[in-house]
């Protein structure tokens, strides 16, 4: 599923300088949830997470990538080490 999300929504991210570097497929406690971690060659903080939030949702909504089994759609930024 990484791949066809990443055709999906790499092009339009590129913007942001982000791209989608996982997706995953989880089931927490019955929920079923989509995980899409996004990465970048700088760290990526919150507002630029919410803009990539308002960019992916209406393109899987219209897509019609996600099927009815998912409940939740989790998108964060990849962990990254931060020097002092």
């Amino acid at each position: 599923m990484r791949e066809e999300l990443s055709a999906l929504l790499d092009n339009e991210l590129a913007a942001l300088k982000l791209f989608v570097s996982d997706v995953k497929k989880v089931n927490q406690e019955g929920v079923i949830t989509l995980e899409i971690e996004l990465d970048s060659p700088e760290i990526i903080d919150l507002d630029t997470i919410t803009e990539a939030t308002n960019i992916i949702n209406p393109i899987l909504d219209a897509s019609g990538i996600i099927d009815d089994q998912i409940e939740v759609v989790d998108i964060y930024g990849k962990s990254k080490e931060v020097e002092e």
